[in-house]
């Protein structure tokens, strides 16, 4: 039960001192005491009654309420029997650890108060029990052929009065309850799902529990079998999972459920990863297109082969399509930083996820992707059924920043700082002949994504006219003792002496060598400048008048 409705109950006799923003905590248990120390005896979760017996001056009910919620206690309601009213110095203390706070009238025995929290407390769980009985009759009758995961999310809204959503692990929303009202924010759906993806990485027992914009919600992992315990959170069962499994959250703190109301919960998710994987098998067809398509490619196959197995992919992934489409091909790699292999179906299933629509609700929009994988590598051909051209030229189609800006968050979580997701994306294409040159310039795009700094990297085509593009392709080696030999006299220059000859250097470059300008934007005089720009010069050996010097100075820090 609910604080609030013991404040409702007017036989109670109850008045609130403080914690009016707590009302929502459950009450699991009541105990009544006057120890200076009761934690011994409390287990969590109770209302404490007490008569204030323990408290001799006004220096004891800091310690006093301090041992209560360190004990996880809901409440304490205090008798004013004794003293007449409940003391100034005992509703700070309890304000200070946000601890609800209640005054019990005199005319109220603490019997009567223990006697209507427990018999409420038995009759809800009581009820539970009753209702995880037939809530499983009904749901595996009435389960997710019979309308996908919506049907069971209605049932837990309609019976439990639980609001319930189905997320995907980037956050995007799959399915909800008609009681749940609108959807979830787009900042909340990124905040669950890295909360989820972070605490399943570090092998927390679901389910997850994560307050965000002034409610709790708890998080279950769809999977089969989600009920045993995690694996060490670097498993690589963990990391085969962790980036595909969707997850059920329901806006409730389950931390205090009983054993019977979590079964149900993951009952619920064991039916809805039924419905994942039929829906996973169904996109069979359209993974053994990209399969044959890509192989067609590698191999060198005939423009006039591809574009007839085109031909075939076409109808399939966009229906009643007349023309041909255009295509882009989007490449895929994750990477673990102990080299651990097989990652790419984990880069498929993660891709296929990436490039559905975020403002787009259901799984179905995933039904127009078609991901194959080979190695560690996943490779999508992604139709478009026009490409427009903007005002600036620009064709539209798939972009490389767009395409991880709602996914980032929540990925970097469920990397954990031991893993890596690197996309390339090439421009479109309108024909078989183009394939082979969009999958290579996919593929040199994702490295310049590789060599960027961050878990979650992206980059397009349009990057790749420009110098960045040979940058991935220097030797580690060679890369390093060419920024050390540029670099390293300034680092240690600026270590001894704080004389910022680094960020002088970025800022000179990037001013494109006007001295006015730079002097402005460091904030400095001009003679300042050329002084720090000499001393520069003077420890490197080069002359920032030149070109060759320009652009040397430029790759390193861009390397480094």
């Amino acid at each position: 039960m609910r604080l609030r409705a013991l404040l409702d109950t007017d036989a109670l006799g109850l008045r609130l001192l403080g914690g009016e923003d707590e009302l929502d905590r459950s009450v699991r248990g009541v105990m009544t005491t006057d120890l200076r120390d009761p934690s011994r005896y409390l287990s969590g979760g109770e209302l404490v009654l007490t008569g204030l017996a323990w408290r001799r001056d006004a220096d004891d009910s800091e310690p006093f309420v301090r041992l209560l919620v360190q004990s996880g206690v809901s409440a304490l309601a205090a008798g004013e029997a004794e003293l007449g009213s409940v003391p100034e110095d005992l509703v700070l203390a309890c304000v200070r650890h946000r601890l609800p706070l209640f005054a019990v009238h005199e005319s109220v025995a603490f019997a009567t108060i223990t006697e209507h929290v427990v018999r409420q407390v038995s009759g809800e769980r009581a009820g539970d029990l009753a209702a995880v009985v037939d809530r499983h009759r009904r749901m595996m009758t009435s389960g997710p052929a019979g309308g996908g995961p919506d049907v069971v999310l209605d049932l837990l809204g309609s019976d439990l009065d639980l609001r319930a959503w189905v997320l995907s692990p980037t956050g995007r929303p799959v399915a909800g309850s008609k009681a749940a009202g609108p959807a979830l924010p787009a900042e909340v759906c990124a905040r669950l799902a890295a909360e989820h993806l972070a605490a399943t990485r570090a092998g927390r027992r679901a389910p997850h529990r994560v307050p965000v914009a002034g409610s709790t919600y708890s998080v279950f992992p769809v999977r089969a079998g989600a009920r045993a315990p995690q694996a060490v959170g670097a498993s690589r069962e963990v990391r085969e999972t962790v980036l595909s499994d969707w997850l059920l959250v329901v806006e409730a703190d389950a931390g205090d459920w009983a054993e019977e109301r979590l079964d149900l919960l993951y009952g619920v998710t064991q039916l809805i990863a039924v419905e994942r994987d039929r829906r996973d098998a169904a996109r069979t067809v359209r993974r053994r297109l990209a399969q044959e398509v890509l192989e067609l490619v590698q191999t060198g196959a005939a423009p006039a082969e591809i574009a007839a197995r085109l031909r075939v992919a076409a109808p399939v992934l966009l229906p009643g399509l007349g023309a041909a489409p255009h295509w882009q091909v989007v490449v895929a790699r994750v990477e673990w930083e102990d080299g651990a292999t097989e990652t790419g179906p984990v880069a498929q299933s993660l891709l296929e996820e990436i490039l559905v629509d975020p403002r787009a609700t259901g799984p179905e929009h995933s039904d127009r992707i078609a991901v194959a994988h080979t190695g560690d590598e996943a490779v999508a051909l992604v139709p478009l059924p026009a490409v427009s051209t903007e005002h600036d030229g620009s064709e539209t189609g798939v972009l490389a920043d767009a395409l991880l800006e709602s996914v980032r968050e929540p990925l970097s979580a469920g990397l954990d700082g031991d893993g890596r997701v690197t996309l390339g994306v090439s421009a479109a294409v309108h024909s078989a002949e183009g394939l082979r040159g969009a999958l290579e310039e996919a593929r040199h795009a994702r490295r310049v994504a590789a060599a960027r700094p961050g878990r979650v990297c992206a980059a397009g085509h349009q990057e790749l006219a420009s110098h960045v593009l040979l940058l991935p392709f220097v030797p580690d080696d060679v890369r390093r003792a060419f920024t050390a030999r540029l670099l390293d006299p300034l680092r240690d220059y600026d270590r001894r002496h704080r004389a910022e000859l680094i960020p002088t250097l970025e800022a000179f470059l990037d001013s494109d060598g006007s001295w006015t300008r730079c002097a402005n934007r460091l904030h400095l005089h001009v003679n300042t400048l050329r002084y720090r720009v000499g001393r520069i010069e003077q420890l490197t050996g080069r002359d920032l008048s030149r070109l060759e010097d320009k652009l040397d100075f430029f790759l390193a820090l861009r390397m480094s």
